[in-house]
């Protein structure tokens, strides 16, 4: 008879990480997730990659991200409807796994919505502390709406943001963006148009939300030395940069098989030139060419960031004695007669035995 192997999975659920964010701050916590992304992107080849899996529909997209290196496989279920809100529901909302790559063994469920969050945040960080310019400390925000205090924080905390410009075709966003941060030490003021809020900024987030080829930005907006950090194009068929943008920059991104389909320069032929953000983190490629050069990070999001998070997640509850045990796989004493578990727990199936 094999050895008994008892496990239990550790449960994070959405209250236990909203827990986790205040006890250790959110300044902590997106400087935990940029250093545990930091230290992944360093082991790049360790991994086994793959773009995410999607099945998209006319209101939105659901997908699968997987990712694993030798000891620990990941992955993260996630959809994106930007309806959701009128029926009182997060567009983003998101679960993942840690599991054993040696047993198969499920070892971590957590929430992940409001741990997307905080990664985006913490990815867009990464990225522009190696691409943009050191004493950038103006950031246009275009698209006001759940991750746009993450991206404010973010880049605030990491890089020294001090004053935001702020636009949403949505009025009501940008007030609740600027109550939000009240008392954080950003300036932030509100525009009434992207052209306006990109005027003399060093960096500019668009995050915006509908699932449509949008041009956000155009090239008249552009500014020698500007640093673009787009994330809300992220799924074929939905963009935020008009093309001349792209072919006017140096442009890097998370996981070029995967950006190549979702990302802004789904737009560009195939053979069009963009750099991984690894290779320049690892100093096997040059980042910013010149203080004039302009520079994108073309961000969809990527499985190794997920990874990274739960990584954080799994260590930092740990360290708090935090979650719950959960029997999501039934212990077996035989694992070989998994049906003996119904005579076990059905009294008219013990009768019969």
């Amino acid at each position: 008879m094999p050895s008994h192997h008892p496990f239990s999975t550790r449960y994070l659920s959405a209250t236990d990480v909203i827990d986790m964010v205040q006890r250790k701050g959110v300044e902590a916590c997106l400087r935990g997730i940029a250093d545990y992304i930091l230290a992944d992107f360093l082991r790049w080849g360790a991994f086994d990659k793959s773009a995410r899996v999607a099945s998209h529909s006319r209101d939105g997209v659901i997908e699968l991200m997987p990712i694993a290196d030798d000891q620990t496989y990941a992955f993260k279920y996630v959809n994106g409807h930007p309806k959701n809100t009128r029926w009182g529901l997060p567009t983003v909302m998101a679960f993942g796994v840690l599991a054993d790559v040696a047993t198969g063994a499920p070892l971590l469920l957590s929430e992940l919505t409001l741990t997307t969050a905080l990664r985006t945040a913490a990815m867009s960080a990464v990225a522009a502390r190696a691409l943009a310019r050191p004493d950038s400390r103006t950031m246009a925000l275009i698209g006001n709406g759940a991750q746009s205090e993450f991206q404010a924080l973010a880049f605030h905390h990491l890089l020294g943001i001090t004053t935001l410009r702020l636009f949403d075709t949505d009025p009501a966003a940008t007030a609740k963006l600027q109550a939000n941060l009240q008392g954080t030490g950003l300036r932030t003021v509100a525009c009434n148009s992207t052209a306006e809020a990109v005027r003399d900024a060093d960096v500019v987030t668009t995050v915006t939300a509908d699932k449509t080829n949008a041009t956000i930005l155009t090239p008249g907006m552009l500014a020698p030395g500007m640093h673009i950090n787009a994330v809300g194009g992220d799924c074929p068929g939905k963009t935020e940069l008009h093309a001349d943008v792209l072919r006017q920059a140096q442009v890097f991104v998370e996981y070029a098989p995967q950006t190549r389909i979702e990302g802004d320069i789904q737009q560009l032929p195939p053979d069009f030139g963009v750099t991984e953000l690894w290779e320049v983190l690892a100093g096997q490629h040059t980042g910013r060419a010149s203080d004039a050069a302009i520079t994108v990070f073309d961000s969809v999001g990527f499985a190794l960031e997920d990874f990274s998070a739960l990584r954080f997640l799994r260590d930092t509850a740990a360290e708090l004695g935090m979650g719950q045990p959960i029997e999501l796989i039934p212990q077996l004493s035989d694992p070989k007669n998994l049906f003996g578990l119904l005579r076990t727990h059905n009294p008219l199936l013990r009768a019969v035995a």
